[in-house]
């Protein structure tokens, strides 16, 4: 399919409009919080809520309830329990975030067990954003909306905690709050994706556009947008590829994503593996023509 034939496409059917606003919207948010997730080093940490928010995404399903609920409740109490573990015990963080994901990612798959429906397993694990029911697109929305005010409001403090936590400690910044205050946006942006691109990808998501500003700018605010555009890019171009050629929509966003990585990594002016080739051999001449 051409891209003009999809822009019509996207004028002439509702849902397709629904899907290409709810995967902007993720890549926005997932771009956004990514950015201090790998910043904290925190990496595993979103692939641990990714999979915690299973148990409650299948407990709202079975009672009938919207998922945000269930989701951002066992995303909160996963979060608190990793934090409980590794600071009451000889368990450093990254075992008890082993743990605590395992376990809950467990539950869940034992509770969807019960509603014997391999089709729903697949979505809730892989996403389909072209399925998008209008209450989910606008859920997404009020997500996106409280999470980068968040952002907006606390960056400063968000900032000195993540490059600094002593010194925020020194002033006075309560660092545990603004710790549950991320796991909280975290869980909220988690379950936001979770009909884009599953409960599997999310943390694609979360991470890869992130890391993709990370290798061309040292500057968290230009890489905050940079992670959103980077997201917004990849979710549009995933969806055009998924709903021309019927792929399942989460893992061609995620592959679109990991492409812009690949080519970060390898072409960044000043990070990119190329570039610093190039500069390598260039140094290596001037060092062998000197001593010549």
């Amino acid at each position: 399919m051409s891209i003009i034939a999809f822009y019509e496409s996207i004028l002439q059917y509702e849902f397709l409009q629904r899907a290409l606003l709810t995967s902007v919207l993720v890549g926005i948010v997932c771009g956004v919080i990514g950015c201090f997730i790998i910043l904290r080093g925190m990496s595993l940490m979103g692939d641990a809520i990714s999979h915690a928010v299973l148990p409650g995404v299948a407990i709202s399903y079975m009672l009938g309830i919207n998922i945000f609920y269930g989701a951002v409740v066992t995303g909160l109490l996963t979060a608190i329990a990793i934090g409980y573990i590794s600071q009451n015990s000889r368990i450093k963080d990254d075992t008890s975030i082993g743990i605590m994901f395992t376990a809950a990612f467990a539950v869940g798959i034992i509770v969807i067990t019960f509603l014997q429906s391999s089709t729903d397993l697949y979505h809730i694990l892989f996403g389909n954003v072209l399925a998008v029911p209008t209450s989910e697109m606008w859920m997404t929305l009020i997500v996106t909306v409280i999470v980068l005010l968040s952002v907006y409001l606390f960056f400063k403090e968000l900032l000195v905690t993540t490059f600094d936590p002593t010194m925020s400690a020194a002033y006075g910044l309560p660092n545990k709050i603004i710790h549950y205050l991320l796991m909280a946006l975290l869980t909220m942006a988690t379950v936001a994706s979770l009909q884009t691109v599953g409960i599997v990808l999310v943390v694609a998501m979360l991470i890869t556009p992130a890391a993709t500003a990370y290798l061309l700018t040292n500057h968290l605010g230009i890489m905050v947008f940079l992670a959103a555009g980077f997201g917004v890019v990849a979710s549009i171009i995933g969806l055009y590829f998924s709903f021309s050629y019927n792929l399942a929509s989460g893992p061609t966003i995620v592959v679109v994503a990991s492409t812009f990585f690949a080519m970060a990594f390898f072409l960044s002016p000043k990070q990119g593996l190329l570039w610093r080739s190039l500069r390598a051999r260039k140094n290596r001449a001037l060092v062998t023509q000197s001593n010549g």
